[in-house]
């Protein structure tokens, strides 16, 4: 029987209300484990491919970017050598290129906004499981052998230690100006 039926559903559980409704907490503790290890793997999947979206766009925009500059040069050059047709046109040509950089622009803001809401999701997921093992401890038991957890979430425990880093400097800043 499935726990879950979305990822938001594993961020918004109540582990303690799940586990009160069944007669057997420590095997439902591993099924939901298991649940929410699935879960934890699709959402590094759909953080892995929002990130390649974003690189994607952004490798688009640089182009479109260089064409701008491109064409503007091309314009001067060809006006310089009195061919105001072709200066006409490659101005042209300039403005779509530009028109297509700015809407690569907002594309790009909306695939960033898209990464960075996945990934806050999947830290939450990481965080829900974390919860759980340590629940499981707690009833004395230890997971499964077929647990692949550890190797989904190297990039977001690299991650995650980045960031506790960056926060325990912070603090310790904060303490010396105290």
């Amino acid at each position: 029987m499935p726990y879950f039926s979305r990822l938001t559903d594993i961020v918004t559980c109540s582990l303690t209300a799940l586990l009160n409704e069944t007669d057997n907490p420590q095997e439902a503790l591993q099924d939901i484990i298991r649940e929410m290890e699935g879960g934890l793997a699709g959402a590094q999947r759909s953080v892995q491919s929002a990130r390649q979206n974003e690189e994607r766009l952004q490798s688009e925009l640089e182009q479109s970017r260089q064409q701008v500059e491109h064409f503007d040069t091309e314009a001067l050059r060809l006006l310089k050598e009195n061919d105001e047709n072709a200066a006409r046109m490659a101005l042209y040509r300039k403005k779509e290129a530009s028109d297509l950089a700015a809407g690569l622009q907002q594309q790009v803001a909306v695939a960033h906004s898209t990464y960075e809401a996945l990934m806050t999701t999947y830290r939450a997921l990481e965080a829900r499981l974390a919860e759980a093992r340590r629940k499981l401890s707690e009833y004395g038991l230890s997971e499964s052998d077929d647990s692949k957890y550890e190797a989904l979430t190297d990039t977001a425990h690299q991650m995650r230690q980045s960031e506790v880093e960056e926060e325990l400097a912070a603090l310790k800043q904060r303490l010396d100006q105290s």
